[in-house]
């Protein structure tokens, strides 16, 4: 039937539910539908950040199914598939690993390479290793990805 309205007086927060408010809380490990920060000047990736609908994670490319860095994960962006490389994240860290405040993602095309040309926020020095033990594998090519970055941590 409905809450009446003195319930209301003391629950302001509850009325204000609408499109910029996440119901989901920010999750400190990567999984399905977990809210990722573009940390390139990709266009797509500008433009859903700027409207407050940040990507959302669609699926890990790791036998786990929980990302941590250096994983590629496929993303839902603005009503497309896009792929991305993260390269910070909140869960809990081995030693020499920094754990970052949010989780933060790269945009790249299926080859590899980096949509856009420049990263913002530094990135892992352990990152180097891993993504070289990638190329050696997948046969991707992330060292484009490297070169963008200008700050390590």
């Amino acid at each position: 039937m409905g809450w009446p309205l003195i319930m209301w007086r003391k629950f302001p927060k509850l009325r204000s539910v609408g499109q910029t408010f996440h119901t989901s809380p920010a999750c400190s490990h990567v999984i399905k539908l977990t809210r990722l920060r573009v940390v390139d000047n990709s266009e797509i990736g500008k433009q859903a950040m700027a409207e407050g609908k940040p990507p959302k994670c669609i699926h890990v490319y790791n036998k786990k199914e929980v990302g941590t860095i250096g994983d590629k994960v496929l993303l839902a962006i603005k009503g497309e598939k896009k792929k991305g490389i993260l390269v910070g994240v909140k869960q809990n860290q081995r030693a020499l690993i920094p754990k970052f405040d949010s989780n933060n993602v790269v945009l790249i095309d299926d080859n590899g390479t980096p949509l856009g040309t420049r990263i913002h926020v530094p990135i892992p020095q352990i990152l180097r290793t891993i993504l070289k033990k990638k190329n050696v594998v997948k046969g991707a090519d992330y060292t484009k990805l490297l070169a963008l970055a200008t700050r390590f941590v």
